[in-house]
This record gives structure tokens, sequence and C-alpha cells, in this order.
């Protein structure tokens, strides 16, 4: 997950903290292209870049050229200033991303692709093999070039979220208590009970519960900030959550 100070609407500051997250502070420099905005930019980007690669291939690209376009489209909105034609009123990162890489591929590939792309540049840390053998798992299904990247923007999202709350787990030395339970996070694993984890761990099955209690409780606190740092407004966070499910279930 992206590192920097979280949405606190809940703290003494209410919505006014929200404006050092990461989008929040890109639109609000954006104007001003300052190094700040642009170093959040590129967090950003390199935490959710993949779903833009899936994209580029659904479009028809051959993998060379969708590893191609997404690095060199990268490069090209560090450089060329695209944070000013963002708009704030419709500030998900999700949106401005897939808006500046449709500008990208009408107007800047197509006039230049018969020359050398890239030129060497690494604008974010990309791993682009690795983003072609999941690609190649992706099912052949009917899902549009939107839809497939609104999909894998979500679960790139809900990867960030059980990253970080097990980051925060390992810290407390609860790394195994954390691998157990995250199967439950979506109701009872069929094939395991309570009691069973109970045994594995050394707990009773009242402190299992309790546990996954707290751990379902911090998911949701983790969901919330994650998704803050690529909004516009806190107002926005409960929309995009229910987007988000929505997209996963496409």
């Amino acid at each position: 997950m992206p590192s920097g100070n979280r949405s606190s609407e809940s703290g003494p500051d209410g919505p006014r903290s929200f404006a050092t997250t990461h989008w929040s502070l890109v639109l609000a420099a954006a104007r001003d292209n300052r190094p700040a905005a642009r170093a959040a930019l590129a967090k950003l980007c390199e935490t959710y870049w993949h779903p833009l690669y899936y994209y580029v291939r659904r479009r028809g690209y051959r993998p060379e050229e969708a590893q191609d376009l997404t690095q060199e489209f990268f490069a090209t909105l560090l450089a060329k200033g695209y944070l000013r034609v963002a708009d704030p009123g419709r500030g998900r990162f999700r949106s401005f991303l897939l808006a500046s890489l449709n500008h990208f591929l009408a107007n800047e590939w197509d006039r230049g692709r018969t020359q050398k792309r890239g030129g060497g540049r690494k604008a974010v840390s990309l791993d682009l093999p690795d983003a072609e053998s999941r690609y190649s798992l992706e099912p052949d299904d009917n899902l549009t070039a939107e839809k497939l990247y609104e999909r894998q923007w979500a679960l790139a999202l809900l990867d960030q979220v059980l990253a970080e709350l097990r980051q925060e787990f390992v810290r407390e030395g609860k790394q195994r208590l954390f691998d157990r339970l995250k199967g439950f996070l979506g109701g009872p694993a069929a094939e395991t009970s309570y009691a069973a984890v109970a045994g594995e761990l050394g707990m009773t099955e009242a402190a299992v519960k309790m546990a996954l209690h707290r751990l379902r409780r911090q998911y949701r606190r983790v969901l919330r900030a994650e998704i803050a740092q690529t909004v516009g407004s806190p107002e926005e966070i409960d929309d995009e959550i229910r987007h988000l499910f929505a997209a996963v279930e496409t």
C-alpha cells in the first residue's frame, strides 16, 4: 500500500486531513506540477499500473507492444504535465488513468509508433513479464477492455488491502493468526471450522471468533484508507467501495 498520511474522517481534523492523501495531493498540486505531487503520482502508478496493461492487451495489442505502450505511457504521463487536465470534480484516480491512457493511445503512440519508443526511460517500476504471465491466465470471456480494467483494478486494490493488513499483523507478531483467519473475511470457509482453527492456534473457539471480529473491523478500516488514496474527497469513498465490489462480481 502506498505510504503517507491517511484520511482521518473520525479524527479531530476531520476532512481537512484528507487533503494529504496521495491522489488529493496530486489534484491539489496539479496546476503547479510540484515534485511532491509527481512523487505521489509515481507511487500510485507503481501500485496500480497492471490493470492498464490488461486493458491494452484486451484492446488487441501483442505482448511486446503492450509492454512498450504501458512503459511509455507512464513516462509520458509524468513528463508531459497530464495532471493539468485532471478534473477534481471527477477525482477518481482509476478514471483519470484510463482517460489519460486513451488520450495517449490516440494522440501520442499512434503518431510515433514507427519510431523507437521510450528511449530507455522508466518512469515507474513495472514487472511487465509477470503481468503478461498473469494475463495469460485470464479467462477468455466476453468482458470488454473497460470491464476487464475495472475488475483488475478492484482486485489489485483488494490485494493491496490484504498486504497492508498482513504487514500490521506481522509487526505485532501475529502473522500465523492472520494467515489462518484471512480466509474467513468473506464468511466461514466450508472446509475449515472455527474449532479446527482454534485447535491449530492453541486458542479457544470464542477467542478465534473475537480475533476474526477484530480482523474484519481492521479490514474495513484499511479498505477505506486505501480507497481514500485514490479518490478526490472523503464523500466518494462509500460509492467507490460499492463500485469496486460490483466490478469484482462482473
